[in-house]
């Protein structure tokens, strides 16, 4: 398998791993993506997952499907009730097997992927996508109370992708502008923060200070 794809991969696993903390009555609890709780989150986590999964497998996302999508309140799925949190956790366990096989299944890295007006590659989608899955997965573990850092190889390997992928002019309705940590902050902190994130026990660099 290829990195691109082995590290989409371990972000899924990462991923399930912090959502396995999931219960029903977490269901409304506040998650770091701002006006999401964390039923909203998950759902939303599953549907990303479906449409990389389609756009790996087909080389396309049909209308109405987010690949690496916004977090603002508008695109946000709607709440699921609050008995559905096992159903949430098991359905996304399904639709990260769904992504995987698709992951395997990929040829190479430079097939087309339309998205929209957008052409890219099944490589840039991976990747994106494994960002997108790493952060999620720290947002989850957090609404849960369970803090669980992004593993710091995944994050060492992730950073500079997310530096080339997500650079400020595209951020507006994806992520928060960066937040400045102090350079010996660990990869997995490092990444959450330049994702808008603040993790917790770090204290923000102050300006002009090299952080993130």
């Amino acid at each position: 398998m290829r990195i691109e794809y082995r590290l989409l991969d371990r972000a899924v696993r990462y991923a399930l791993s912090a959502a396995g903390h999931a219960t029903p009555p977490l269901l409304t609890a506040a998650t770091p993506c701002a006006e999401w709780d964390l039923g909203r989150l998950l759902a939303h986590l599953g549907d990303s997952m479906d449409a990389l999964a389609e756009g790996l497998s087909d080389g396309w996302v049909g209308p109405g499907q987010r690949c690496c999508g916004a977090e603002g309140s508008a695109g946000a799925p709607s709440a699921p009730g609050a008995d559905d949190g096992d159903g949430l956790v098991a359905g996304l366990a399904g639709r990260a097997a769904m992504l995987l096989t698709a992951c395997a299944g990929v040829p190479g890295s430079e097939e087309p992927v339309a998205i929209g007006d957008r052409r890219l590659t099944t490589s840039v989608v991976a990747i994106t996508g494994a960002i997108e899955v790493a952060v999620h997965g720290w947002d989850i573990s957090v609404a849960c109370g369970e803090p669980e850092p992004v593993p710091s190889r995944l994050a060492t390997e992730l950073l500079p992708y997310a530096a080339l992928l997500v650079p400020r002019q595209t951020r507006p309705g994806l992520f928060a502008d960066p937040v400045l940590v102090p350079r010996q902050t660990r990869a997995g902190d490092r990444l959450v923060a330049y994702l808008g994130r603040r993790p917790a026990g770090i204290a923000a660099a102050t300006p002009g200070t090299k952080g993130a």
